[in-house]
């Protein structure tokens, strides 16, 4: 056998015997120390699958010798986390919302865990900087609709805006004055004008004239005479720079015609007691709390 051995001219290694296209093999087997790990890696897999959970069943998967469920371990983790936190929650639960604010430790807990809740609840609509959006408040500046102390943010919280599963909740309704037809196009035209000029933007002073009287009739019941707002029914101030849905004239008269009613969930029936109250002491802090 060793007569038909064919060594590489080139290299001087021999070849395997196998030829494409007139390209052979060399034989070069891979080292002994890298065949002994492969092995020794499929003997481990091997063990592995017996062991550990490995294989999906059609209802199932095998459990292996361990019972290992990573499930069970970050579930573990989250009790481990909730028992450490529990003495906390437990002090953040019973003491009242001045209370809190007032101790440095029942705050700082606070804080954090209003942090992280806002990230997870409500983030998604008032921005992860609780800059607001188009449509939702921000929670940075002192402008709020139905006040800004703490009670008045936890009950917001806990009850929520305009929503059908709670009683309590928040609720006021602007009429569609174009839609419902109680106002003309041209009466709007004037009404939206006059606003302009309550907020401090170039407006025509013939129509702010003639709407001004409309607004006195129609609108001040709800947001003041001067357009100051009212938080005691949601009524947004008219007199500012600070928009919910935008102050330019042609959103001012969508919402003069057609009206606003925004929903907040209420929390309260979602989150227990102690996030509540660490939500509404961490949206206080963040500037504009009354």
């Amino acid at each position: 056998m060793a007569d038909h051995k064919e060594i590489d001219a080139i290299s001087g290694v021999e070849t395997t015997g196998h030829e494409w296209d007139g390209i052979k093999e060399l034989n070069n087997p891979l080292p002994n120390w890298w065949r002994l790990v492969f092995y020794a890696c499929i003997v481990w897999s091997i063990g592995y699958w017996i062991v550990y959970p490995a294989w999906p069943l059609i209802n199932g998967y095998t459990k292996g010798m361990l019972g290992y469920s990573s499930r069970g371990e970050v579930a573990q983790e989250i009790a481990a986390a909730e028992a450490r936190q529990s003495v906390m929650l437990e002090s953040v639960r019973n003491a009242s919302l001045e209370e809190i604010r007032t101790d440095e430790n029942l705050l700082s807990f606070a804080l954090a865990g209003g942090r992280s809740a806002f990230a997870v609840n409500c983030s998604q609509c008032h921005g992860s900087g609780a800059q607001g959006a188009v449509g939702y408040p921000n929670l940075n500046d002192d402008e709020w609709l139905w006040g800004g102390t703490l009670e008045d943010i936890a009950y917001t919280i806990r009850h929520g805006v305009r929503n059908t599963v709670d009683e309590d909740a928040r609720f006021s309704e602007m009429p569609a004055f174009g839609r419902d037809e109680i106002l003309s196009r041209e009466e709007i035209d004037n009404v939206v004008q006059y606003v302009q000029h309550l907020s401090g933007q170039p407006a025509d002073a013939t129509m702010a004239a003639a709407g001004s009287d409309i607004f006195a009739d129609q609108c001040s019941f709800c947001h003041g005479e001067d357009g100051g707002g009212m938080q005691e029914v949601g009524a947004p101030a008219l007199n500012n720079a600070i928009w919910l849905y935008g102050g330019d004239a042609q959103t001012i008269h969508t919402t003069v015609t057609n009206s606003r009613h925004g929903v907040m969930p209420a929390w309260g029936r979602i989150l227990d007691d102690a996030t509540v109250k660490q939500l509404a002491v961490y949206v206080h802090s963040l500037g504009g709390g009354q």
